[in-house]
């Protein structure tokens, strides 16, 4: 299938009456239904689509400035969009319609965007697949007896796929940026509170969940960013977002192959990643060898009962009256959740501040942090992880390593599409940085982009 244009380019040619958005919305919906086997987009309603659609149409013709007139979006299943079943991937909610859109669907709207379709998620987001016991598993776009990964493999297939050019999934731990890196497309997590989260659902990750945007480049994501970032007083965590601080060249680069962690790569992706590493120091950038020092105990196991409770917290009850209802995976998640006494989420919750202060610290000598995105390709559809990386045996979360620290510390941090194995599986480069520097993150990403195609 052919790539959708850029966000950028249908919001110009909108607004320029080459294109209408009731046409891009049909396309998408089309491409949508002949990629189906998929499983990447979860619900459709053409009927509302296209009539949004047509809304925009007046609009842009009236010269309403709409800096995303007619882009078709994809919207996670578990973000509230007013009028739309919306399920959290779960049976419990199999009937839910959202009241309301949540804050960022009601600002890419006004923004000028269509929404098409709901993208899949693993039950709860709580799952590193895409595969629900209501909707199925999601397939990669490049080979179908693989996942993308989770939990916003529905959104980021849709991309990759050319469904659509633009997607907003959810990041608790790494959720937007491992699927856009296994399949080989942008995702960014915001810092915490940049977009405004809610009205939605109740949030099993306190703290930690951001709205996320993928795209395949950069420049789109940046543009759906400036369309839902901003203080907004129905979310008292909302907070105003500092400018681009300034060229690539005026930051302190360092790169970590292994994010300080004691822990197994594929060959192929630390190859890879250092590659690219060495292509930007030849192309001009500085950047230093330096690993974040983590505080002692400081390890995902550590900070995994805050997800567990935090199922238990909400769903404890239901899955004690019909667990039947609830993904074997997730239930287990919440029997754990039940099991954690209040010493052991305290200190969990402990960990969690640690490595927050560890990043600060380290935030304090650099300004931008490459390191991998994942440490391993896409693995069987079903799998919850890869049975093996770098050669050696892997947990079921083995694959998510690099990600979750910058949810407990609030950071923005964005993958980049940096390579493929020999078998054509993508992988990804993160950047990571200081907390409210989500701009200038964006901007060095859109310079490291364009030095990697050259």
């Amino acid at each position: 299938m052919t790539a959708f244009p850029t966000a950028r380019d249908i919001a110009a040619n909108v607004a320029a009456g080459q294109m209408t958005a009731a046409e891009i919305a049909r396309a998408a919906l089309d491409r949508i239904e002949a990629a189906k086997d998929l499983n990447a987009v979860v619900t459709t309603d053409p009927e509302r689509t296209l009539a949004d659609a047509a809304e925009i149409d007046r609009s842009a013709h009236a010269g309403r400035p709409l800096p995303l007139a007619g882009v078709p979006v994809v919207v996670k299943d578990n973000i509230w969009v007013g009028g739309w079943r919306v399920t959290q991937g779960s049976r419990l909610f199999a009937d839910f319609v959202a009241p309301q859109d949540a804050i960022a669907v009601e600002r890419l709207r006004q923004a000028g965007a269509v929404i098409v379709g709901i993208g899949a998620t693993s039950e709860f987001a709580c799952k590193g697949i895409t595969t629900s016991e209501l909707f199925g598993p999601t397939r990669h776009p490049r080979n179908p007896q693989l996942t993308p990964g989770g939990s916003s493999g529905g959104p980021a297939t849709a991309v990759a796929a050319g469904l659509v050019p633009l997607a907003v999934g959810t990041d608790a731990g790494g959720s937007s940026r491992r699927p856009p890196a296994h399949v080989g497309v942008v995702g960014f997590k915001p810092s915490y509170g940049a977009i405004p989260y809610g009205p939605g659902f109740a949030e099993p990750f306190f703290g930690l969940s951001v709205i996320a945007p993928m795209a395949a480049e950069v420049a789109d994501v940046a543009l759906a960013f400036e369309a839902m970032a901003g203080l907004d007083p129905r979310d008292p965590d909302s907070a105003a977002i500092a400018r681009d601080s300034g060229e690539l060249s005026d930051l302190r680069v360092a790169f970590s192959p292994r994010l300080g962690f004691d822990v197994a790569v594929d060959q192929a992706v630390a190859d890879g990643v250092s590659s690219v590493v060495e292509h930007l120091s030849a192309a001009g950038l500085q950047i230093s060898r330096h690993d974040p020092v983590w505080p002692p105990g400081a390890t995902e196991e550590a900070i995994m009962p805050l997800q567990h409770a935090g199922l238990a917290a909400l769903y404890g009850e239901a899955f004690r009256k019909n667990p039947s209802l609830f993904d074997p995976n997730i239930a287990t998640q919440i029997e754990r959740g039940l099991s954690w006494s209040r010493a052991e989420i305290g200190a969990a919750l402990g960990t969690s501040a640690a490595i927050a202060n560890a990043f600060a610290a380290f935030f304090g000598k650099v300004d931008l942090l490459l390191a991998p995105t994942v440490p391993c390709v896409a693995w069987p559809l079903m799998q919850l992880g890869p049975d093996m990386i770098g050669g050696k045996p892997a947990s079921p979360r083995g694959h998510a390593v690099f990600t979750p620290f910058a949810n407990h510390a609030r950071l923005p941090a964005i993958s980049l599409p940096c390579g493929t194995d020999q078998r054509g599986l993508p992988f990804g480069l993160q950047i990571i940085a200081r907390r409210g520097q989500d701009r200038t993150l964006l901007g060095a990403a859109q310079q490291i982009e364009a030095m990697l195609r050259t």
